[in-house]
């Protein structure tokens, strides 16, 4: 869930971005300005496409995750093990020890650092994927249907329905593959 409310932050952001350069590029006679409003959000939520990438990510990194934790719990049982043991053990084989579970520790810290770099350079790439058939959409929606602006709906306090081209922008969407 957390990747969709960031693809709506950014996808959001770019459409009101690409949006300002048609308003821009628009006549400046004195007809008026027609404006349309999409809900990015509610297109990336609801979006087959976006949860097929999302399950294909997820299954993509399951099993290093896994894999992550299992390492994580084998550390924390010789952690617990090291600490009922320490009292008995003799000052040689306590440094070993505490210096082996360092090591290990070190380790996993560093594999969680990559797979954390990794799955965020995944998000990235579809991210951007996605963003551009969004901005793709809405800029052909707004050329053909002469729309001078288009504004993400969660920037707009009011508009009336007629204006709201989600549904057009989510039926594009999700039949882009």
């Amino acid at each position: 869930m957390k990747i969709i409310k960031l693809f709506g932050a950014l996808a959001g952001s770019l459409i009101l971005a690409s949006s300002a350069q048609i308003a821009f590029a628009a006549d400046q006679s004195t007809t008026p300005l027609k404006v349309a409003i999409v809900n990015v959000q509610q297109i990336l939520q609801q979006s087959p496409r976006v949860a097929s990438l999302s399950k294909q990510l997820e299954g993509q990194f399951k099993p290093r995750q896994t894999k992550i934790g299992d390492e994580q719990k084998s550390l924390q049982d010789e952690l617990d093990t090291f600490k009922k043991s320490s009292p008995t053990m003799s000052q040689k084989d306590r440094d070993s020890t505490q210096k082996k579970i360092a090591t290990e520790r070190a380790d996993l810290v560093k594999k969680v650092v990559a797979y954390q770099q990794d799955l965020q350079k995944e998000q990235n790439k579809i991210m951007q994927g996605i963003l551009n058939d969004l901005n793709g959409i809405v800029s052909t929606i707004a050329k053909n249907q002469s729309y001078a602006l288009v504004l993400d709906s969660q920037a707009v306090i009011y508009a009336s329905d007629g204006n709201d081209i989600t549904k057009d922008v989510a039926k594009q969407f999700n039949e882009h593959k």
